[in-house]
C-alpha cells in the first residue's frame, strides 16, 4: 500500500534543487534490499520516515543483488510506489567480491553473500559520502533518526554502535582462534565487547582512509582456511574493530527479537527505553504473524507493515505497551 505522506517541518535544512545525494546536511541510510526481506524493509523505511523531525531529509541507499529474482528497477518502482516522494538510490552488489569469501555458517540465511554487502559499503556508494546509518531489514526505528545520526564518533573510530560487554565474548571464536597467539593477539591490549552489525554509525571517509574493508577480507580467507569462526558476516567485524568502537545507548539496538539463529523463539523487550526495535534470529516478525504464531513484540512492527495481503488483524495491541511511551 502507499504509505502517508511525511514531509519537513519548519527547523529543518531547506533541500537544495539539483541531487540530495551529496547535500551534507542530509541523513543517509544504507539498507540491502532482496525479494525475501522485502517486506521488512518496506516497514522499516515506513517507521523512519514516520518518526523523523525531516523526514525528507533522510536519503536511502538500497544495496540489491546482481543474482536476484527481482531485478533492480523492479524494486526501485516497488519502493517508488510505496514512498512516491522518498528519495533514494538502488546500487547492485556483484555476489562474486566474496564468492570466494563466504564460508557456511550456524544458519543459512546467514550465508547469503547479501549480508556482506555492508563491508563494501564505502567502495559502492558515492565518494562524497562520508558518513552512512546502516540498517537491517528486520529493523523498526520508534524515535527521530536525526538523534541517532548526530552521534559523534569520537577519536579515530570508524564504527558507533551499541556495545555488549556482558557478553561472552569467547563464543564468537573457535577454540582453534583462542589456541592461535597469531589469531588471538588482535585483541590484546584492548576491551573487546560484542556489537550487533545490523544497526551502525558509520564514518566512510575513515573506513576508506583504513582500507577496512580490505582488512575484513584478510579475515574471511583466514576463516576460509582454518575455520576460526561460525556466526557469518559478523566476526570479521569484531576482529577488526572490536574494542575500538564508539559505545552507543542500548536503547538504538533492542536485539534479539527474532530468537536465537537456531530456534524461532519469543523474546520480550529488554528493560529500559526503546528507540529501535531489531528481530535479529531466526524468527521475523511479518512470518510469524502471517502463520497465525505471533510473539507479543511482534504486534510493535504490525503498525508499519505496508503489505495489503498480511494474514493478521492490524488492531491487537502489546498489552500496557504503547509508543509514546518509548
Amino acid at each position: 500500500m502507499e504509505a502517508p505522506v511525511y514531509q519537513n517541518g519548519p527547523h529543518c535544512p531547506v533541500l537544495g534543487k539539483d541531487t540530495l545525494i551529496c547535500d551534507s546536511s542530509i541523513v543517509h541510510i544504507a539498507m540491502t534490499i532482496d525479494p525475501e526481506y522485502l517486506r521488512g524493509t518496506i516497514a522499516a523505511i515506513h517507521s523512519v520516515v514516520k518518526h523523523g523531525s525531516c523526514p525528507q531529509s533522510v536519503f536511502f541507499h538500497f544495496i540489491a543483488s546482481d543474482s536476484s529474482s527481482v531485478v533492480p528497477t523492479q524494486l526501485t518502482r516497488i519502493v517508488k510506489s510505496v514512498f512516491p516522494s522518498l528519495s533514494f538510490k538502488v546500487y547492485v552488489f556483484q555476489k562474486k567480491l566474496v564468492r570466494d569469501l563466504v564460508s557456511s555458517s550456524i544458519r543459512q540465511a546467514l550465508d547469503n553473500p547479501l549480508n556482506y554487502a555492508r563491508i563494501y559499503l564505502a567502495d559502492l556508494l558515492e565518494t562524497c559520502i562520508q558518513k552512512v546509518i546502516y540498517l537491517d531489514s528486520d529493523t523498526i526505528v520508534v524515535d527521530d533518526i536525526q538523534k541517532l545520526w548526530n552521534i559523534n564518533l569520537t577519536g579515530s573510530r570508524t564504527i558507533g554502535a551499541p556495545e555488549y560487554c556482558n557478553a561472552n565474548f569467547d563464543k564468537y571464536f573457535t577454540s582453534d582462534f583462542w589456541s592461535n597467539p597469531r589469531f588471538s593477539k588482535v585483541f590484546e591490549g584492548k576491551r573487546a565487547c560484542y556489537f550487533n552489525t545490523g544497526v551502525m554509525v558509520m564514518d566512510l571517509g575513515r573506513w576508506r582512509q583504513g582500507d577496512y574493508t580490505r582488512e575484513i577480507e584478510k579475515w574471511m580467507r583466514v576463516q576460509k582456511d582454518k575455520r576460526i569462526y561460525e556466526l557469518g558476516s559478523l566476526p570479521p567485524f569484531l576482529l577488526v574493530f572490536g574494542g575500538d568502537i564508539e559505545a552507543i545507548d542500548h536503547r538504538w539496538n533492542q536485539h534479539g527479537l527474532g530468537g536465537d539463529n537456531l530456534v524461532n523463539s519469543c523474546r520480550t523487550l529488554h528493560p529500559g527505553p526503546v528507540s529501535l526495535l531489531h528481530w535479529s534470529g531466526k524468527g521475523k516478525p511479518w512470518v510469524r504473524l502471517d502463520a497465525k504464531r505471533p510473539c507479543s513484540v511482534d504486534f510493535l512492527w504490525a503498525p508499519f507493515d505496508l503489505y495489503k495481503f498480511h494474514g493478521y488483524s492490524r488492531h491487537r495491541q502489546l498489552d500496557g505497551f504503547r509508543f509514546d511511551s518509548l
